[in-house]
């Protein structure tokens, strides 16, 4: 005899949805365990879920503009003698592929006037939110474009620059220009600058000016990817700000070494500097002896001229001593001191 199957009666329609249900709920339960977000797609495949980051959020090892890495920050010195971090030898030396720039570059004119060393008392400062954090401009790859390399009035007229300081002869050289009645920039590192604030307030205190250069001058300067470039440029302003007190402005950045490129000057100015560089340059730093250096300036300077010195970063006796020739040389030369374009 054949024997008819015997068919099976389907589910129940409650035990049908309760077991769907059981399954997508481990189905779920396996997903969050693994990290993957959706289960049972055309392909049966788990697929991993997709962080999305929010626009201007942080990713793992970027560095916040302004912020202080560990060891970063110099301890306040107990004694009176002026602090100093001596930068890599042959610093701001413009070797091969540095962008200072030429001798008797034009004069940039500028925009507005301010009072020596100080920012005006209202407003928010370029490139900043209003509770005064550095905003992160985007990476900028290329050449520098706009170093300025001429004094803001042009004529015959000479910027003063010194670098790597403050240290332990920013006096004597304070000293000479006040005997002769000059005024100067001082392009300062950020720890020498938090290790020196008296230095700091007495450069501003007797009408000089201020310029960033940098934290810790890396070099080549040129070679730091973007974020390590904002912060050695955006702490360092930091510092110098907080060292020299309320009110203090920061009108230029300097690369240690000359080396500009479009990313370092984009960054500087989003934080309202230029970007200075130099017409003249006598390897101070590397103490060539005193009649070197003055025959070296004597011999680039050119009418609008902005000259490259060094107050810290090392023994500074060779350009203390060449300044006391220098001062006198360019007075009867006809020449009067002026502050770099801006």
């Amino acid at each position: 005899m054949h024997r008819t199957p015997t068919r099976r009666s389907p589910l129940p329609d409650s035990r049908t949805a309760a077991g769907r249900r059981r399954l997508v709920a481990g189905c779920v339960a396996v997903a969050a365990v693994l990290g993957l977000s959706a289960c049972g797609t055309a392909s049966g495949a788990l697929q991993p879920t997709a962080t999305a980051t929010a626009p201007g959020a942080s990713t793992p090892g970027a560095t916040t503009p302004g912020a202080t890495t560990p060891g970063a920050a110099a301890q306040q010195p107990t004694g009176t003698a002026a602090a100093t971090i001596a930068p890599t030898p042959g610093s701001d030396a413009a070797g091969p592929g540095r962008a200072a720039p030429p001798a008797g570059a034009e004069p940039r004119t500028p925009t507005a006037a301010a009072t020596p060393g100080h920012a005006p008392a209202t407003g928010t400062p370029v490139g900043t939110t209003p509770a005064g954090t550095p905003a992160a401009p985007p990476a900028q790859p290329g050449q520098a474009t706009k170093v300025i390399g001429s004094t803001a009035s042009g004529g015959r007229t000479v910027a003063l620059t010194f670098d790597d300081g403050p240290g332990p002869a920013t006096g004597q050289i304070l000293d000479l220009l006040a005997q002769y009645h000059v005024k100067a920039t001082f392009c300062e590192i950020g720890q020498n600058a938090a290790a020196n604030p008296a230095l700091v307030k007495r450069v501003l205190a007797e009408g000089h000016r201020l310029c960033d250069h940098s934290v810790h001058h890396p070099q080549p300067f040129e070679k730091l990817p973007h974020d390590k470039a904002v912060y050695e440029i955006s702490a360092a302003r930091d510092m110098i700000v907080k060292a020299g007190g309320p009110g203090t402005r920061v009108s230029w950045f300097r690369a240690p070494g000359g080396g500009f490129t479009a990313d370092n000057e984009h960054i500087a100015a989003g934080l309202g500097m230029d970007s200075l560089g130099w017409s003249v340059d006598p390897r101070d730093w590397s103490r060539p002896g005193v009649a070197a250096i003055v025959s070296t300036v004597q011999s680039q300077l050119r009418p609008g001229g902005v000259i490259l010195m060094h107050d810290g970063g090392g023994d500074r006796s060779q350009t203390v001593a060449a300044l006391k020739q220098l001062l006198p040389w360019l007075v009867a030369q006809g020449y009067t001191f002026d502050f770099p374009a801006a």
